[in-house]
C-alpha cells in the first residue's frame, strides 16, 4: 500500500454526505486502556486505518488477543480486546517506532503491572514533541525511569500514590499516561493544567465504565479517586466521531462550495473551526450528530492561531491553510503547538500558492489559482490537505507518500469519490523504455 499514489483530476466537485469514523486519536488509546480491564473489552466505532492495526501488533506482542467483528455477527468497525492474557510489560522497537501513540501503552501498563519497558517512540515528523511531560506527571506518582539503549524502564519501587500533577503545558499524551496510571493508584490524583480535548472525556468515560473513579475530564483540572486493580472489569464501549475527519470533509465543501455534510460527529467539537469557516464566508448548519457546509460567495481572508482545544486544532492548520490561498486576500495563520508544521507550505507552494513564512507565522497570500502537480505527504494532516487542493486545482495531481493519509483516514477516496471527485490510489509501473508511468491497480 506505501507505494501507492492518490492521482486527482480536478473538477471543482465535492457535494453531498459523508459518515465520520470513529476518532483515530480517541481509539487509540481507548485500545491502550483495555490493558487495565484484565479481560474482554468491546470497542465500537473503531476506524479501519493502518494506526488502529498497529496499536493492535502492540497489544498482541504484549500478549492481548484483538479481533475484528465483535463478539457476534461482522461488524468490523468493532474490536474485542481480551487483555486477560497479557503477560509481558514490555513493548518492541519494531512496532513503537512505527507510531508515536504506541507511548500510550506505558500509563496502563505502570498501572496493572507497577512497571514498563517502552521503546521510544515514533510517528509523523511534525515537531519534537518530546515526552518528558509524560515522564514528570507519572514520576509524580511513584514512577522512577531509565533510559537504556532506547527504552524507557519504568518502576514503582513504594507503589502508584495519588499525588497533585500540574502539567507545564496541556498536553494530551501527558493527560492521559497520567489519567491511565493515576486510575489504579491508591489514593486521590489532582491533574492540573490537564489537556481538555473531546478524546480526553471518551477515554474518561470509558475508565469509568471499567470501574475507575475519574471526575470533570474535558476540563482544565482532573479529580482521579484511585481505585484498586481487581475492581476494574471489561466494558462495551463506542468511540467518538473523529473530528478532526470532520474538519477535513467540511473543510473540503468549504472549497467548492458544497453542501457537505458530515455525519456522526458532535459540533461542539468542532466550535472553533466552525467559527472560522463562518468568519471566511461559509454557511454553516448544525445539528445533534451533523454539520453541513455551503458556500456562494468568494472566500475571505482569515486569522487563526492553533492553540490547544478548545481553540484552534493545529490538526486542521494545513486544511485551513489551502482555504486561505483560495480566498481573496492575505491571511495569517500562527502555528503554537507543533513547530514543524509548517513543511506543508512548501508542497502547496508547489501547486501555486504563495505563502511566505516566518517562524511560526505564515502569511497566506490569497487568490492565486491552483495547478495540478506531483507533491509529497510531508505528514498526515498535509496529505489529506493536499488531495483536497487536487479537487480544485486545474489538471492533474499526483500525491505521494501516503501512507500517512492511511494512518488516519477511513477509506478517504472512497469518500471523496462518493462526493464527487475524481480520485483515485494508483501504482506505479515501468514502460519498455524503463520510465515510471502511472497505472491503475
Amino acid at each position: 500500500m506505501t507505494k501507492e499514489i492518490i492521482v486527482i483530476q480536478g473538477n471543482g466537485t465535492l457535494e453531498g454526505e459523508v459518515r465520520i469514523a470513529g476518532a483515530k486519536n480517541s481509539a487509540l488509546k481507548l485500545m491502550a486502556a483495555s490493558i487495565l480491564a484484565c479481560g474482554p473489552c468491546v470497542i465500537r466505532n473503531v476506524p479501519l486505518i493502518s494506526d488502529i492495526e498497529v496499536m493492535a501488533e502492540v497489544l498482541e506482542e504484549l500478549g492481548a488477543t484483538v479481533r475484528r467483528n465483535g463478539i457476534e455477527g461482522r461488524d468490523e468497525h468493532t474490536l474485542t480486546i481480551d487483555t486477560a492474557p497479557i503477560d509481558s510489560f514490555e513493548t518492541p522497537y519494531e512496532l513503537v517506532s512505527k507510531m508515536r501513540a504506541s507511548i500510550a501503552v506505558l500509563g496502563p501498563l505502570i498501572g496493572r503491572f507497577g512497571q514498563a519497558r517502552v521503546a521510544m517512540p515514533g510517528g509523523c515528523q511534525i515537531g519534537a514533541r518530546k515526552i518528558d511531560m509524560h515522564l514528570r506527571g507519572l514520576e509524580s506518582l511513584g514512577v522512577t525511569f531509565e533510559v537504556d539503549h532506547g527504552y524507557l524502564t519504568a518502576r514503582t519501587p513504594d507503589g502508584l500514590h495519588g499525588a497533585h500533577v500540574v502539567l507545564d503545558f496541556p498536553s494530551v499524551g501527558a493527560t492521559e499516561n497520567t489519567l491511565m496510571a493515576a486510575v489504579a493508584a491508591e489514593g486521590c490524583t489532582v491533574i492540573e493544567n490537564a489537556a481538555r480535548e473531546p478524546e480526553i472525556a471518551d477515554l474518561a468515560n470509558m475508565l469509568n465504565e471499567m470501574g475507575a473513579d475519574v471526575r470533570d475530564a474535558g476540563t482544565s483540572t482532573i479529580t482521579v479517586h484511585g481505585v484498586p486493580l481487581s475492581q476494574f472489569h471489561p466494558c462495551d464501549h463506542t468511540t467518538v466521531g473523529d473530528r478532526i475527519e470532520a474538519g477535513t470533509f467540511l473543510v473540503g465543501g468549504a472549497l467548492t462550495g458544497g453542501p457537505v455534510t458530515v455525519r456522526g460527529i458532535d459540533p461542539s467539537f468542532l466550535r472553533m473551526a466552525l467559527v472560522k469557516l463562518r468568519e471566511m464566508g461559509c454557511v454553516v448548519q448544525e445539528g445533534d450528530d451533523f454539520i453541513t457546509v455551503t458556500r456562494t460567495r468568494p472566500l475571505k481572508p482569515v486569522a487563526i492561531q492553533t492553540l490547544p482545544h478548545p481553540g484552534f486544532p493545529t490538526d486542521l492548520q494545513a486544511q485551513f491553510m489551502l482555504l486561505a490561498a483560495c480566498a481573496e486576500g492575505t491571511s495569517v495563520i500562527t502555528e503554537n503547538v507543533f513547530e514543524n508544521r509548517f513543511m506543508f507550505a512548501a508542497e502547496l507552494a508547489r501547486m501555486g500558492a504563495d505563502i511566505v513564512i516566518e517562524e511560526h507565522h505564515s502569511l497566506v497570500r490569497g487568490g492565486r489559482p491552483l495547478q495540478g502537480a506531483p507533491v509529497s505527504s510531508t505528514d498526515l494532516r498535509a496529505g489529506a490537505a493536499l488531495v483536497l487542493a487536487g479537487v480544485v486545482a486545474e489538471g492533474e495531481t499526483r500525491i505521494h507518500k501516503i501512507s500517512h493519509i492511511d494512518r488516519g483516514y477511513e477509506d478517504y477516496v472512497g469518500k471523496l469519490r462518493s462526493l464527487g471527485a475524481d480520485v483515485s490510489r494508483e501504482l506505479p509501473y515501468r514502460n519498455h523504455r524503463g520510465t515510471v508511468r502511472l497505472g491503475v491497480e
